[in-house]
């Protein structure tokens, strides 16, 4: 799979943007008659297998990311300034002015036509200065992360457990570079120790002060809606 942060880099030497978003997703790769014994489930009504691939196998996401690499390759390596990304069923077209974006979705469409693949065109943006693309809005101004989600982790209830605060923290690394000293608050002020310490002393109360206003501290962060800061000068 690729990694997200790669493909965000370098995003703002773009002019006009593409966001598109792949139909129908899993359901268009077709099960190999070993895959379909394999992943055959059963009910009070027979035993059934999938004719195209489910949701929920493991390796159903890398499967996916291959068919739409082989359905691109030509059209994304006719030449070395064509520019893309595409992680899953989310496909980016970025061009340097209006011509060449329409040359490149013509291209796309042309080879989605031959692949049989369809795109959503309600869940799609095209020919935009500024589009939504993995949690983060691009533009030729920088990246942001998306109003949306930022405003879904600054809505988070309180977490009142170690495993809670995990999973916020997860969540926050999402868009850890827009916080300045993310990885040092993680790794020294909400220390795992502590929450054991606590937990073992009073299993009903797992904060203690410090870790209450380090939390607070971190949460305003997220409201982060402007452009990545440049080097030296993060929040």
């Amino acid at each position: 799979m690729p990694l997200i942060n790669d493909m965000l880099e370098d995003l703002n030497k773009f002019l006009w943007y593409c966001s598109l978003d792949m139909a129908s997703g899993l359901w268009v790769v077709s099960m190999t008659e070993r895959a379909r014994l394999i992943s055959a489930f059963i009910t009070p009504f027979g035993l059934f297998e999938w004719n195209r691939m489910p949701f929920g196998i493991k390796n159903a996401p890398q499967i996916y990311q291959r068919l739409i690499d082989n359905a691109l390759y030509g059209y994304l390596k006719i030449s070395a300034d064509v520019s893309y990304d595409s992680y899953i069923d989310d496909i980016l077209v970025i061009a340097d002015s209006w011509e060449t974006l329409c040359n490149k979705v013509d291209q796309l469409l042309e080879t989605c036509d031959k692949w049989d693949l369809s795109i959503s065109v309600v869940k799609s943006f095209w020919g935009l200065r500024k589009v939504a693309y993995l949690g983060h809005q691009v533009s030729m101004d920088g990246l942001e992360g998306h109003p949306k989600d930022l405003q879904a982790l600054a809505d988070l209830s309180f977490p009142s457990t170690l495993r809670a605060m995990q999973s916020f923290l997860g969540s926050l690394d999402y868009y850890s570079r827009f916080i300045e000293d993310f990885a040092i608050s993680v790794l020294y002020e909400l220390r795992e120790s502590d929450f054991h310490e606590i937990a073992r002393k009073n299993p009903k109360k797992v904060w203690s002060r410090k870790q209450t206003v380090t939390f607070a501290r971190k949460l305003p962060l997220v409201k982060i809606d402007g452009p990545e800061p440049n080097e030296g000068s993060r929040c």
